[in-house]
């Protein structure tokens, strides 16, 4: 019995099972609405639209409903525009259906653009047109409404927790990867493990794509939410430390290839390196892999939380890593003496770990986030109507514009 709370609270924080949730009840209520307003015997357009527009965030609804409405009616004019002249045949279908396609990129509805199609055809096709055509837009305009109030009056989620989860896991992942690298350094490599290890670090790619689309879902569900007082600084805050991280995998990437290019330098029993340098690689990297982690923190802590623990501990582990790199720094420059021609790869193995500490420090960060947040500041003057329409959706006193 304990794993059936966890399991719910699970499915709470699951964006497909919220969405399945509220699109249905919200469809089911569009046509019982449309039921009473509509002239139709199955006025299955409202769901329909219902299920379209009711997305996970309210931004994702406002913009999804206005592209969808202007869809239909645009497609709806169209058809009753060419009834007026031609009947449907062949010619006259393939006729609208190139006209629909074209007035859809022209009023830019987005991936709405084959709806202003299919409407047209399917009033194009119907009897008693004038009727059934806006009973069709009556339905979607009911549709749109219904999903719009839907969730006006219950605020969708907002899903900044589970893009910080994202962020979190796209940081312990860099440190296995880390980990990983830092495993033979002092026995023999074949080339084709080297490539390997080259490999895995590619695959990082796909997980900062899964974490972006997150993070994209989070300052969806953060926009005409009138329970964040602060969105900018949310979005700000995740946005710029995903970007870390982005660059952090990048240098990982280019140190596994740096690993794979000596590898192939090594003669086949011959290791990577001395065992001394051996150690101090892996402590320098296993110090960069529990920063990562405190930056993952660090990002995704609210302030209300252990932040200042959290910058705490990442201080710790950047310092604990530089006094690390600067010890090999030393054993390198000894063993570039006995391997002469692979000076150039001993000395980019130090210029990637230094560029991994860099982008983690913490006033670098600081300086970042100011800078982001003195530019959406100025786009949020610039654009100060939604603003103010978000603070009396907040209750907050109006207050007219300096």
């Amino acid at each position: 019995m304990s794993g059936l709370p966890s399991a719910l609270n699970r499915a709470r924080r699951d964006p497909v099972v919220v969405q399945t949730l509220r699109a249905t009840v919200a469809a089911t209520l569009s046509y019982a609405v449309a039921e009473q307003l509509s002239n139709q015997p199955a006025p299955l357009t409202a769901p329909l639209t219902t299920l379209l527009v009711v997305q996970v965030t309210l931004y994702s609804t406002l913009t999804t409903s206005a592209r969808r409405v202007v869809s239909v009616v645009a497609g709806v004019v169209l058809a009753i525009g060419f009834s007026s002249v031609v009947g449907l045949s062949w010619w006259s279908l393939g006729l609208i259906i190139l006209a629909s396609l074209t007035l859809g990129q022209f009023i830019r509805v987005g991936e709405f653009v084959q709806e202003v199609a299919i409407s047209a055809m399917l009033v194009l096709g119907v009897t008693q047109l004038a009727s059934q055509a806006w009973d069709r837009v009556l339905e979607t305009l009911i549709g749109a409404g219904v999903g719009l109030a839907f969730n006006l009056l219950l605020a969708p989620p907002v899903w900044v927790e589970s893009a910080g989860e994202s962020i979190e896991d796209l940081a312990r992942r860099v440190r296995q990867m880390l980990l990983r690298l830092g495993e033979e350094l002092d026995r023999p490599t074949p080339v084709a493990r080297a490539a390997e290890r080259l490999h895995d670090a590619r695959r990082l790619d796909h997980h900062i794509a899964e974490v972006d689309a997150a993070l994209r879902q989070a300052e969806d569900s953060l926009r005409l939410n009138p329970r964040i007082s602060e969105p900018l600084l949310s979005r700000v805050v995740l946005r710029t430390g995903l970007d870390t991280l982005e660059i952090c995998v990048v240098v990982v990437r280019v140190l596994a290839r740096s690993l794979t290019d000596l590898a192939k330098r090594r003669d086949a029993e011959e290791p990577l390196f001395d065992r001394e340098i051996a150690a101090g690689l892996r402590d320098v990297l296993g110090h960069l892999g529990d920063a990562l982690v405190s930056f993952g923190v660090l990002v995704t802590t609210q302030v209300s939380r252990d932040a200042e623990g959290a910058e705490a501990r990442l201080a710790a582990e950047l310092q604990a890593a530089w006094d690390s790199r600067d010890h090999v720094a030393e054993l390198l420059l000894r063993q570039v003496e006995r391997h002469p021609l692979a000076w150039q790869l001993h000395g980019a193995l130090l210029a990637e770990i230094d560029r991994i500490l860099d982008e983690l420090d913490l006033e670098h960060r600081t300086r970042r986030l100011m800078e982001e947040l003195d530019r959406g500041g100025a786009l949020r003057r610039r654009a100060g109507l939604p603003a103010r329409l978000r603070r009396l959706a907040r209750g907050e006193p109006f207050r007219p514009p300096r």
